[in-house]
């Protein structure tokens, strides 16, 4: 009788604590626990799978970004092992071509800059191999093991003495460091300075390690990087540097083919091309021409985002294709593929391959990026790691992949999550994200982080919409093309007919539908807020456009910004500039209007927001709320930067799309973060 009765007592304590586990619901603090698998590289020998790991910075530290740390899968043991953990930043691992040691990129307690270092597997002795002067960018080992490759920005003169002086003024844009290409001998650690006066910005070897092709571009800035890097054939013998190709705007990766007589590329198809997303391959023998150079990707519905070779006569490559990423493979003298790794299957944004097997971080709707295998041959998937075990207590939220009509006819995809606690026939409360770029795109994966509500808004019961509008990446050149020139026109018309999409289907409250993203993202909440106010009921400005105008002017992207967002200089058309500019508009605004941004955005300059700010304020139509990130950039790096981001914003929404608070209010200014939860 006891026995029965103890039975019974443990059977219920069971189904309790199952139902409690189920019962756990993911909130926004939950977002500063995630681990992030990264950088996963297989051995050449087949046996191993690096990979770094994102790990949160806890809130009892001073203030500062996330960890990454360094860890070794080994397959016959079917497990990881910590490398290099603790409180540092692992970058760029990869391996020695015996597979017996790992390089990667550090700032430890052997140097004061970020230099090149190597840990033995055996024993686990970390030794310094590089000694630059500046930090060390890139590297790469040379296919024989024998020679380092590695950029760095040239060591200027110092002005020291003068600074001390007082005289600490700044020239903006001029004497700018180069970022030299350096090889390094490891046998007797000697450096060979391989280019001058101009920036090399990307490198791969040659299989044979007799060239180098190089992304070299004139100066050291980040519109150089964006718009004018060229491929360059470096000979490692004679050093003699001659241009390749002369590919127009944006450069992805490079692959040379087992036999060096080809190189893939990734490049924009032209220079009003927003995306880097074509496969062009060039005859390594002697120069070419662009425009008679193959664009395999010419009506392709994809973007393509990293390539690599299976042999001589096939690549291998990986594109995003809506709101998915395949892995494909091609004959060079064909026009069809053959689609390895399909869609719906998991979201990756690159992969390692050493001829037989596949390594990529990846992720679901379910999880965020973890360790995968792909093996090339039997098409077997395997997740090899569970840094986020805590998940599997969480009730997520359903999240789908829709598509809807824009007014024109256009078929636009996005991806929709759904109240944690949905029930047919009952309308809900709606966040719109919008991504940034707009050469970017959103996948049906992992959906969550510090400026992703994605699970926590939907655990409060909210529909989460995010949309790749027309102009957006993943499918194709023809439909990036289609934002040239028309800012905040179609591509935010595409926005709004998904919301009535939404709305036709009774899943959304036409009262209570809110908006918001960074950048681009941004700007298009600021659009809602004040041309399109009367469709909003909160909107979430992060590191978004205010003035056009004035952005054009201040960004550090001035080029980008004329080659392939508007096609024209203002001069030419004021008017049209200023008009789709937030600020022309914001006697408009009814929107409760919340702004945010880092202090140091060289990107979209702050001053964009403060414009924002007082244009909506003036007017005093709606709440509105101006936010300073101090020391931040293009988005928040720094842990506590973060979280008042996400409890901010996810505050905003609440407040004016669940509660019954009326436009006269605002929230606090002050948060109560409970960094007890994550203690």
């Amino acid at each position: 009788m006891h026995r029965i009765k103890n039975i019974s007592i443990f059977f219920l304590a069971l189904f309790l604590f199952q139902i409690t586990a189920q019962e756990k619901v993911f909130t926004t603090h939950d977002i500063f626990r995630i681990q992030n698998v990264g950088n996963a590289i297989v051995s050449p020998d087949g046996n191993y799978a690096l990979y770094t790991l994102s790990v949160p910075r806890p809130f009892t530290e001073k203030a500062g970004s996330d960890y990454s740390n360094l860890y070794v899968y080994d397959f016959s043991k079917k497990e990881s092992e910590e490398l290099v953990t603790g409180k540092l930043n692992i970058y760029s691992p990869s391996w020695n071509v015996d597979s017996k040691s790992i390089f990667f990129r550090a700032k430890l307690e052997q140097s004061p800059k970020t230099q090149v270092y190597r840990i033995d597997l055996e024993n686990k002795e970390i030794k310094l191999v590089t000694n630059s002067e500046n930090s060390v960018s890139q590297y790469e080992l040379s296919p024989d093991g024998k020679h380092l490759l590695y950029t760095s920005e040239e060591v200027l003169p110092s002005n020291k003495e003068i600074i001390e002086k007082g005289f600490d003024q700044e020239i903006f844009e001029e004497n700018l460091a180069d970022v030299n290409l350096y090889l390094m001998t490891l046998e007797n650690n000697e450096v060979k300075q391989l280019t001058k006066d101009v920036s090399v910005f990307d490198f791969t070897w040659s299989n044979s390690g007799k060239q180098i092709a190089a992304a070299i571009a004139p100066n050291n800035l980040v519109d150089d990087s964006y718009m004018f890097k060229r491929i360059h054939l470096i000979d490692i013998e004679s050093g003699e540097i001659k241009k390749l190709v002369n590919n127009p705007g944006k450069l992805g990766e490079m692959s040379f083919s087992p036999d060096d007589s080809k190189l893939a590329f990734i490049s924009a198809a032209d220079t009003n091309d927003s995306v880097a997303g074509s496969i062009f391959i060039a005859d390594t023998k002697s120069e070419n021409n662009f425009k008679g150079l193959k664009n395999y990707s010419k009506g392709f519905r994809g973007s393509v985002i990293d390539i690599d070779w299976l042999d001589n006569s096939t690549f291998l490559f990986l594109a995003e294709e809506g709101v998915y990423t395949v892995i494909s493979k091609q004959k060079v003298d064909q026009d069809e593929r053959e689609i390895l790794l399909e869609e719906d299957k998991l979201i990756l944004s690159s992969f390692s391959f050493n001829g037989e097997k596949f390594v990529f971080a990846g992720n679901t709707k379910m999880h965020p990026n973890e360790l995968f295998v792909f093996e090339h041959n039997s098409k077997e998937l395997n997740k090899l790691t569970n840094h986020n075990s805590w998940l599997k207590d969480y009730k997520l939220a359903k999240q789908e992949k829709i598509v809807y009509y824009a007014k024109d006819g256009l078929d636009i995809e996005a991806v929709l999550i759904y109240p944690l606690n949905y029930e047919e026939g009952e309308s809900y409360p709606l966040i719109t994200y919008i991504h940034g770029g707009p050469e970017a795109a959103e996948m049906d994966g992992w959906q969550t982080s510090y400026s992703r509500w994605g699970q926590a808004a939907a655990a409060k019961d909210y529909f989460v919409f995010i949309p790749n509008y027309r102009a957006s990446a993943g499918r194709g050149y023809e439909f990036a093309l289609m934002g040239l020139g028309d800012l905040a026109g179609k591509e935010f018309e595409d926005v709004i007919d998904g919301i009535d999409f939404l709305i036709s289907k009774g899943l959304v409250d036409h009262k209570k539908v809110g908006i918001g993203g960074g950048s681009y993202g941004g700007y298009f909440s600021a659009w809602a807020a004040t041309r399109h106010s009367e469709r909003f009921a909160a909107s979430v400005c992060f590191v978004g456009i205010g003035n056009q105008i004035s952005k054009r002017n201040t960004t550090d992207i001035p080029w980008e910004d004329y080659y392939v967002h508007w096609g024209i200089w203002t001069n030419e058309n004021l008017e049209k500039v200023y008009d789709r500019s937030p600020v022309k508009w914001a006697y408009l605004n009814q929107t409760p209007l919340l702004i945010l941004h880092g202090t140091e955005d060289p990107r979209v300059h702050p001053s964009q927001s403060l414009e924002l700010y007082r244009s909506v304020k003036m007017f005093g139509n709606a709440p509105v709320r101006l936010v300073w990130y101090p020391g931040q950039g293009h988005g928040n790096s720094k842990n506590t930067a973060k979280l008042d981001y996400a409890l901010r914003t996810m505050e905003w929404f609440d407040y004016y799309l669940k509660g019954n608070n009326d436009k006269s209010t605002k929230p606090n200014t002050d948060l109560d973060y409970k960094l007890e939860i994550l203690d």
